[in-house]
């Protein structure tokens, strides 16, 4: 498995731009385009254009838009690229694999980006970054935003688990989860800070997308993600525009877990990268088909118990990068659970993702007739 997982970005980046080789001899016009990172031109966004004959399908790959989660990504890119590129037809079906949206992100181990943007957050399709967008946030500043060093574990766990409590008797459940997984536009220093203007990667990947619609009649794309869902069975995640039901595309896929990105199956997105590329669809580029979806690989699993122990890990994270540690063994601590809520160190589990992912991508490719 060691040769699917990098472990680190610069080993990442330079065995994705080898693999221009191997695409090479299908796709022999493919070449590889990279931006570099205005704040830090050593680190790069990179792409591949693998282009048919004719063009007719495009399918794409992407990966590391939440930093940390390029690891997983850049397992199932290889993977892809191995095992499945080979069989796509070069005369009228393409390829688009975008390696480390967020590259920053991956290289320092961050969900966010070197502004402390959540990327998925930031893709607001009329500009509009709503600072009134979910008010329950800053009720909740005491649970998500502690402005303090962090402490050590043990007395962190007891002052988290009394604030989720507090948390819990004053909003309920639900309204807890949506303050906080649906993005805020208000709290530069909390999580899921979605910006106030397009950062530089949603300006390389807007533009990418705008190249596709215009260029290709039909497009896939499959993004990669970890974090949320069950620790051992990858979700097929699907933007709520989709007039299929989640059964229907479970069945379409024969995939077990496909569910619709909304409050009531996964849950709610302000600023979501898949939306704005249908949005982007119907406003400028009406008679082409797409069809566009995550891949959410979960590692600390779905229980209740479990989501919370998710939230400390995040809240912790951030509370870190902000205010740091009063001690090397609690910075350690908080580093290591956020790389397992990311990046799971657990054979079994990088085992269980590769094989979800080549299910996924066999019954997709399938589904829409590229294999």
């Amino acid at each position: 498995m060691d040769d699917y997982y990098p472990d680190s970005y610069p080993t990442s980046r330079e065995r994705f731009r080898l693999s221009l080789g191997l695409l090479s001899s299908n796709w022999p016009s493919a070449r590889l385009e990279s931006h570099p990172l205005s704040a830090d031109p050593s680190l790069s966004i990179d792409w591949i254009w693998a282009e048919p004959r004719k063009k007719e399908n495009l399918v794409i790959l992407s990966t590391g838009e939440h930093g940390i989660e390029g690891y997983v990504g850049a397992a199932m890119q290889r993977l892809f690229i191995q095992e499945f590129a080979p069989r796509l037809n070069p005369e009228h079906t393409g390829l688009l694999l975008v390696h480390a949206i967020n590259p920053w992100g991956m290289e320092h181990r961050r969900k966010v980006n070197e502004n402390s943007v959540d990327l998925n957050r930031n893709f607001i399709f009329d500009g509009n970054f709503d600072p009134a967008l979910n008010p329950d946030y800053k009720t909740l500043a005491f649970l998500l935003t502690p402005r303090r060093p962090v402490r050590p574990l043990p007395l962190e766990n007891l002052s988290f688990w009394g604030r989720v409590l507090r948390a819990l008797l004053m909003l309920g459940i639900g309204r807890v989860s949506t303050a906080t997984l649906l993005g805020q536009y208000h709290t530069p220093d909390g999580f899921f800070y979605g910006g106030v203007r397009y950062e530089e990667s949603t300006l390389v990947l807007m533009d990418l997308y705008r190249r596709a619609l215009e260029e290709y009649e039909q497009v896939i794309q499959m993004d990669m993600h970890t974090g949320y869902g069950p620790r051992y069975q990858m979700i097929v995640i699907v933007p709520p525009v989709e007039a299929l039901s989640s059964a229907e595309f479970s069945r379409r896929f024969n995939y077990p877990l496909v569910q619709k990105i909304d409050a009531n199956e996964f849950y709610a997105i302000s600023g979501d990268m898949g939306e704005y590329f249908y949005r982007l669809r119907e406003a400028r580029f009406p008679t082409k088909r797409l069809f566009a979806c995550g891949f959410e690989f979960g590692t600390f699993g779905e229980s209740l118990p479990a989501r919370i122990r998710s939230l400390r890990a995040m809240v912790l994270e951030n509370q870190l990068h902000w205010h740091g540690a009063v001690s090397r063994t609690a910075e350690q601590a908080v580093r290591h659970e956020f790389d397992e809520l990311y990046f799971p160190a657990e054979p079994r589990w990088r085992q269980k993702a590769l094989a979800d992912g080549r299910q996924a991508f066999e019954g997709i490719l399938r589904a829409y007739q590229l294999v």
